[in-house]
């Protein structure tokens, strides 16, 4: 990993992102932090030739986004225009909303909706992505859904964008899982994990937890993942999201980048 392939994922800064005056403050922090390119998430309604404008202003690269799970299915000609018009080519499905992972045929029917969406995002030159939570980790008649997800899709129509904390809050090993999808993932979510004195599990900054960066970070080069995207989904008490990125990113470049 480069330093140059470090990203902020702004759903974590997603409260200092909803004016546009508030979007151009947060990049300009972000920037001075270190980071080098950005996920955007949950913004508010800014004009996507304005995002872009303001990125290029503080040297930040738009490496991906996430749009609402809804609207790769429902409006997937508008995913196709909103990712041209911020001039990348990288977005990702979030969450399966609204899907039963118990019921063999709604997992079914939303594989089968991602790889269609993801030919056409392919046809374009873009890349839809697969972003994991922990419960696709389920077993549906004794597989887990995340395997069937990139078994039942061709590689050229969906990829990987997997979460480290995630994979592990479901009892997975994210290096293995990087091993899995190599050639096929380039965008991981960076997220450390945590276990308070009482057992309790959380989200934490990279290096303040118990993830083994060192063999996720070298799986991931093998891998060929492009872009590392450190997230918070929550910070903890006490705790403020820039102080929380900026400990994150002097970690990983003081430990992890080569």
């Amino acid at each position: 990993m480069k330093i140059e392939q470090v990203a902020i994922q702004l759903y974590t800064l997603r409260d200092f992102c909803q004016t546009e005056a508030d979007f151009a403050q947060t990049l300009a922090r972000v920037r001075k932090i270190g980071y080098r390119g950005i996920q955007l998430s949950n913004h508010g309604p800014i004009a996507p030739e304005r995002i872009r404008a303001i990125a290029k202003e503080n040297d930040l690269i738009i490496c991906a986004t996430h749009q609402k799970p809804q609207m790769f299915f429902d409006e997937p000609e508008a995913v196709v225009q909103l990712l041209d018009q911020l001039g990348t080519k990288l977005t990702a499905y979030p969450f399966p909303a609204g899907v039963d992972l118990s019921k063999e045929e709604e997992v079914s029917a939303m594989i089968a909706k991602l790889n269609t969406v993801g030919a056409m995002l392919a046809k374009a030159g873009q890349v839809l992505m697969y972003h994991n939570h922990a419960l696709e980790l389920y077993k549906l008649n004794g597989k887990m859904v995340l395997e069937r997800i990139f078994e039942e899709t061709d590689p050229a129509f969906l990829q990987g964008e997997l979460d480290t904390y995630w994979i592990a809050a479901g009892g997975q090993n994210p290096a293995k899982w990087l091993e899995k999808l190599s050639g096929r993932h380039p965008l991981l979510h960076l997220k450390d994990y945590a276990v308070t004195a009482t057992g309790a599990v959380h989200e934490t900054m990279i290096g303040a937890g118990n993830l083994d960066f060192k063999e996720i970070i070298a799986a991931a080069d093998t891998a060929g993942v492009e872009w590392f995207a450190v997230e918070q989904d929550s910070v903890q008490p006490g705790e403020e999201p820039f102080d929380c990125i900026t400990r994150s990113f002097n970690y990983i470049a003081e430990n992890l980048v080569s």
